[in-house]
């Protein structure tokens, strides 16, 4: 039997985002931010977006509702986030970033900037870009595919 091929995509990909992930953890507790990656990760979705609905988050973040409610019950323990009552919708969460919270992702955002540069050290500019645009597009192409198969289950149900 022969060992797995782990230049693949998918093993690249996993790879990349695992190391990523412990890299980020590293940084941001040697900067002493008391973060999560995902904590993180939630923080600066919230900053990218504006106010969100809690659901709506989930799903960008592809992490189920209760995880991320957890995770939300943590950020809004330190201060970082507010939840609010959807003004369309009472039923509704709105996410929102405090003060405190707007300036922990100015602290996050050096490291990220840190880690990317890293990971493109001794990458052409041009081929980097190219990269970026290549990952972009695969990500596309398999949101389509899941889009499309999520829409024929629900067809046929």
């Amino acid at each position: 039997m022969t060992a797995p091929d782990t230049d693949t995509f998918g093993f690249i990909v996993n790879d990349l985002a695992r190391i990523i992930r412990a890299e980020m953890d590293r940084r941001a507790t040697d900067a002493g931010l008391g973060l999560t990656t995902g904590e993180g990760r939630v923080l600066l979705n919230v900053r990218r977006t504006g106010a969100i609905r809690q659901n709506l988050l989930a799903e960008r973040l592809g992490i189920e509702a209760m995880t991320l409610s957890g995770v939300l019950d943590r950020l809004e323990g330190k201060g970082y986030v507010e939840r609010q009552a959807d003004p369309a919708d009472r039923r509704a969460k709105l996410i929102t970033l405090t003060e405190a919270g707007n300036a922990v992702v100015t602290g996050i955002e050096p490291i990220t900037a840190a880690i990317r540069a890293d990971a493109a050290s001794g990458i052409d500019a041009d081929d980097w870009q190219r990269l970026l645009a290549a990952l972009r597009t695969a990500r596309d192409n398999l949101i389509a595919v899941r889009s499309e198969a999520l829409s024929s289950e629900g067809a046929a149900a």
